[in-house]
């Protein structure tokens, strides 16, 4: 009675891989939820992201992975650059709304880096 048994099992081994598989489709469902919600690239929303940048770089607005305000003067210059070397290239290119866009954005930072700098 004191004895231990110790029982050796001989022959095949059960894994239960339904979790693993759960973990996968999970994952599936996610990354198709993600694509989902990415909005779709246009030229607009292009000129919207680097306008944004700008705005950053300007001190304007936080950036958004330390939350933190912090002025990088040169880095706006060279938003405002590209977006002017844009205007150019696609002249002629672009619909009305997207031209329009493009040129308001580009006034407004332009503004705003002149502030910024006049500060400073």
């Amino acid at each position: 009675m004191g004895e231990e048994r110790v029982e050796e099992k001989k022959g095949f081994k059960v894994v239960d891989k339904r979790f693993f598989a759960r973990k996968e489709e999970n994952a599936q469902k996610e990354e198709t939820r993600s694509q989902e919600s990415i909005p779709k690239i246009t030229f607009s929303s292009f000129i919207y992201s680097l306008s944004t940048t700008c705005l950053m770089h300007l001190g304007e607005i936080p950036e958004p992975t330390t939350k933190q305000i912090q002025k990088n003067l040169p880095m706006a210059k060279q938003t405002i650059d590209l977006l002017e070397i844009l205007a150019e290239k696609t002249k002629g290119n672009l619909t009305p709304e997207e031209d329009g866009l493009l040129k308001s954005l580009l006034t407004e930072l332009r503004i705003r880096y002149i502030k910024a700098i006049s500060q400073t």
